[in-house]
């Protein structure tokens, strides 16, 4: 099956697991070996003697070049058996004379079983890295069909996990968003606008910037994923912004020129030219707000560069298609009405309602700035009652569990109790389909996982939740329930992609890890064991358990050099016969066509099974005669570490923990208050740190914290850039912490946590405060050149730009709505993100519209008083 997958483009390794390798055995007996006279080096020695080819190069006869080949390798048993070891009395000794040749299997490491019904063997797909995994996986399933009718009867491949499976469903969703999105953007375009062909001419640029973000997408290799569609369905609101405002400055000059004789075409350009340098400069300030998500490193970089590409590809999108195809629409489309029937119903509400407001607020500007300040405080002093994590967990609709006994424990054993295991999940839970274990490692070692560990992978039915009424949570606590009855081992649940995830980035499969260094494993240990159940005590802690170093048992063989000297026998006499009498050793390789198998020679398991057998296994002396190994080695069974870790080129020991009900962040806050006595009484030289998820999150927030305020550096030279106007520049940027109220909020009502997601939910919000300020603003100093008083011209802007600001913040909203109460795969972490932007947007609109006025006017008052 391997070789017929492995040639799949795309595939670069098939990793099987489970089942028995083919091994020749040559199985010498001592007693033989000793009536013969002859080692174990001998027989090693004959086999590779006897099993090879050689050229002779060529002879030539007349005309003719004829190759020389000699052909000496072996391809049978009777071929090993009748290899010549030595000669007694002109008496060949074959090799089947002294020992016994068998078919056997590989020494394994690794066991796969599979609901309960005993072994089975899997073949893990490895794709090659840079390739597309649904189209690999597509070529494998196709492959799949071929393969099958040609094996044995009875032998069946069944593909029981397809991480394709998740990725489909993940991009059904957020693609539903964006076709729902999109409908619902037109919707509101044709109610707030009240005028088809605008809506349409509106409407026509989405496309277009579609096809230019798909594009700039193939340009530079990005996939449609779950995080680059999400970001079109965050995207797709803004991306019609500037056609908005174009389109709506078009129709304000149609109805002011509604009498005039003006052609078209010139007063749509005279509108699009009132507009162009702050719809340019908005877009590209908003581009420029997610820099700082280019630089985030890792998992957090590649989940989140390609939704920051496809939302900056979008826009740039949009401001081609608002600079050409809009004005060119709006010109053709956008009805001259006449004066009666300036405004629709809906504009003339929001008129009503809005300006006394306006005006209000104005004039008492300084109670208005008093309840906005007081607004911000209580935003901002929910904060530490937000709990914080990495990233929001993706229900994968599989659980993994990884169970772990004492170091000793066999393979064979551990595969005994996963397989009863096995058949307590699939009776006592209707949820699950299948469950198939893996114990121990695979041939080629993708997880250093030992015999006594156990990965099951519980694949949960479609539609579990709503067909049982369980939650995957609520199936983890009752799964742990059960196998407590099972004594000796201890589990760790998480999802199969979360569990190699993690382990990835931090080589840890948790949650959150207690790091301890230090030199000397004892204090290491005797450190862990006072912290594990002061975590265990924490509220939300689940899966704690120490790294196992401790309880590996080791038969020592302790050269006797005095004797071996005696006896003028060498060291490596005496490892050669452990390595080969004990562990096997291996002598060749027998190929049968294209296959390989090797010949391992090993003493029979009842000489080899204990310490008194090994004592008395022989060695030969040079001088002929043979010595109990007894004599010349002192053998003992001792405990020794399981295993060493080292990080940093210092000794490592892991405290790991699961976070279940409650949000990383003060979960660790809490544990590093309960760890602080330990860590103030650790002796100099001994430290502990923070790792796992916990660790990515710290790292990702560090980078934001230091790139964020870069990029607002950079937007406020480019609003300089933009108004000419230190002052107004400064203004637009003092009013960002606003924005930020409504997402707060939105997080907090809604018991999100705040993620590195909701971070990016935040960067784009204030791309969005920006533009509606600039475009508001800039309108305040357009007026205010054209010879209007500060507070007519804030009155004259509000009143003209209202429309626009209101229909900009419709439409996102509108787009994001679909996101918001998506339910299915994926929409764990675009949910943060989106309700932050979704509530950021209502604040943001107030802001706009009301403090940003008022603001405004303080910032100006010196020159109101030079007016008045």
């Amino acid at each position: 099956i391997s070789p017929q997958l492995r040639r799949l483009p795309g595939v670069t390794e098939i990793n099987s697991f489970g089942g028995f390798v083919k091994q020749y055995h040559v199985i010498p007996d001592p007693a033989l070996l000793i009536k013969y006279g002859i080692s174990l080096r001998e027989i090693l020695d004959a086999l590779q003697a006897n099993n090879s080819n050689a050229g002779g190069s060529f002879i030539e006869r007349d005309w003719e070049q004829i190759n020389v080949v000699s052909k000496g390798l072996v391809q049978s048993i009777p071929d090993i058996e009748n290899i010549v070891l030595k000669a007694e009395g002109g008496t060949p000794v074959y090799l089947k004379d002294v020992a016994q040749i068998q078919i056997g299997h590989q020494t394994r490491n690794g066991i796969v079983t599979k609901d309960g019904k005993g072994e089975a063997v899997i073949g893990m797909v490895i794709m090659l890295k840079g390739s597309n995994s649904k189209h690999v996986v597509d070529r494998v399933r196709a492959e799949i069909p071929q393969i099958q009718k040609s094996l044995p009867p009875g032998v069946k491949i069944s593909p029981f996990y397809d991480r394709t499976s998740l990725i489909q469903a993940c991009i059904r969703t957020v693609s539903t968003a964006l076709g729902q999105g999109v409908l619902f953007i037109i919707l509101v375009l044709f109610i707030v606008l009240w005028d088809i062909r605008a809506a349409i001419a509106v409407a026509i640029s989405l496309p277009t910037t579609a096809a230019i973000a798909f594009l700039m997408m193939g340009w530079q290799g990005i996939t449609g994923n779950l995080m680059s569609l999400g970001g079109l369905v965050i995207a797709i609101g803004m991306i019609v912004d500037g056609s908005i405002v174009v389109i709506e400055n078009i129709a304000r000059h149609m109805r002011e020129k509604a009498d005039s004789d003006a052609s078209r075409i010139p007063i749509a350009f005279e509108a699009l030219r009132e507009v162009a340098k702050p719809v340019i400069f908005a877009i590209l300030i908003i581009v420029v707000v997610f820099i700082p998500l280019f630089t985030l490193e890792s998992m957090e970089g590649k989940m989140f560069k390609p939704l920051a590409l496809t939302i900056c590809f979008a826009l740039i999108g949009s401001l081609v298609a608002t600079l050409t195809i809009v004005p060119v629409l709006g010109s053709m489309m956008v009805k001259r009405v006449t004066i009666k029937d300036r405004e629709n119903f809906l504009v003339r509400l929001i008129h009503r309602f809005y300006m006394p407001v306006l005006t209000t607020a104005v004039r008492a500007r300084w109670i208005t700035v008093v309840i906005a300040a007081a607004l911000m405080v209580g935003a901002f002093s929910v904060l530490p009652r937000i709990g914080t994590e990495f990233l929001p967990p993706l229900n994968e609709g599989a659980i993994a569990i990884n169970v772990v006994r004492l170091p000793t424990a066999s393979i064979k054993g551990s595969a005994l109790q996963a397989t009863e295991i096995e058949k307590r999940l699939l009776a006592k839970f209707p949820e699950i389909e299948t469950v198939v274990t893996k114990t121990g490692r695979a041939e080629i070692a993708e997880d250093p996982m030992g015999p006594e560990q156990n990965d099951f992978f519980v694949m949960l039915k479609p539609n579990y939740e709503s067909q049982f009424g369980r939650s995957s949570e609520e199936i983890v606590q009752e799964i742990n329930r059960e196998l407590a009855a099972f004594p000796g081992i201890r589990p760790a649940f998480s999802q199969p992609i979360a569990l190699r995830v993690n382990e990835l980035i931090s080589g840890i499969k948790s949650d959150v890890a207690v790091k301890i260094f230090g030199d000397d494993m004892e204090v290491l240990r005797a450190t862990a064991e006072k912290m594990a159940p002061i975590l265990s005590e924490i509220e939300g802690a689940g899966d704690v358990k120490i790294e196992q170093i401790s309880g590996f048992s080791q038969i020592e063989i302790q050269m006797n050099r005095h004797a071996l000297a005696r006896h003028k026998i060498n060291i490596e006499d005496i490892n050669l016969l452990i390595r080969t009498a004990v562990g096997g050793g291996i002598a060749t390789t027998v190929y049968e066509g294209q296959k390989r198998f090797d010949v391992q020679v090993r003493f029979p398991l009842e000489k080899r099974s204990d310490i008194d057998v090994i004592e008395q296994m022989l060695v030969q002396s040079p001088s002929g005669y043979n010595v109990p190994l007894g004599e010349l080695v002192t053998i003992e069974e001792v405990k020794v570490p399981a295993q060493i870790s080292r990080e940093d080129s210092t000794r490592r020991l892991i405290v790991e923990c699961n976070v279940r009900g409650r949000d990383m962040g003060s979960f660790v806050a809490e544990a590093k208050q309960r760890l602080a006595s330990i860590e103030n009484s650790m002796p100099e030289g001994y430290r502990f740190t923070w790792g796992g998820q916990f660790e990515n999150q710290q790292r990702a927030m560090a980078r934001l914290k230091m790139v964020v305020p870069a990029a607002i550096l950079l937007v406020f030279l480019m609003l300089f850039s933009s108004l000419n106007s230190f002052k107004s520049a400064l203004l637009i940027l003092v009013n960002l912490p606003f924005a930020l109220v409504g997402g707060i909020l939105a997080i907090y009502f809604l018991n999100i946590h705040l993620s590195v997601a909701a971070s990016v939910g935040f960067i784009a919000l204030l791309g969005v405060a920006v533009e509606n300020g600039l475009v508001l603003v800039s309108f305040f100093d357009q007026l205010r050149a054209q010879g209007k008083k500060v507070y007519d011209a804030v009155i004259e802007a509000c009143r003209l730009r209202v429309r626009p600001l209101v229909m900009t913040t419709l439409t996102t909203l509108a787009g994001l709505v679909p996101m918001l109460y998506a339910t299915g795969s994926g929409s764990e972490i675009q949910k943060p993100l989106v309700a932050v932007i979704f509530g950021g947007l209502i604040s943001a609109l107030c802001l706009t519209l009301v403090i940003l006025p008022v603001l405004y006017i303080i910032f100006n008052r010196d020159k109101i008083v030079t007016e008045d």
